[in-house]
């Protein structure tokens, strides 16, 4: 099924990259869509996505910084492993 956008609306569901953040394990993006900040962590075919109000945060996008700290980090790497240990579980069910 096909969503068509008015051209008036257009602007508003325009996502733009503002940063992304060096890791050895994984890809961290920051982006900014409708006065929210989208966190998006990638590893490999898996990805784990946040979304914060810019409103919720004092700092712009030194507060997104800030939150990316490494026992987050580590929790994030923990959640990887679980959402890999997971979907090969469920393939190998059906023999793939």
């Amino acid at each position: 099924m096909l969503h068509f956008v008015r051209r008036d609306r257009l602007k508003n569901v325009i996502m733009r990259i503002i940063a992304e953040l060096p890791h050895p394990d994984f890809k961290i993006s920051i982006l900014n869509m409708n006065n929210k900040f989208i966190v998006k962590i990638e590893q490999a075919s898996l990805e784990q996505t946040y979304k914060l109000a810019e409103i919720d945060l004092i700092d712009g996008v030194n507060s997104v910084f800030e939150l990316l700290d490494e026992e987050f980090l580590k929790t994030v790497s923990a959640r990887f492993l679980e959402m890999r240990k997971d979907f090969k579980e469920t393939y190998s069910r059906y023999n793939y």
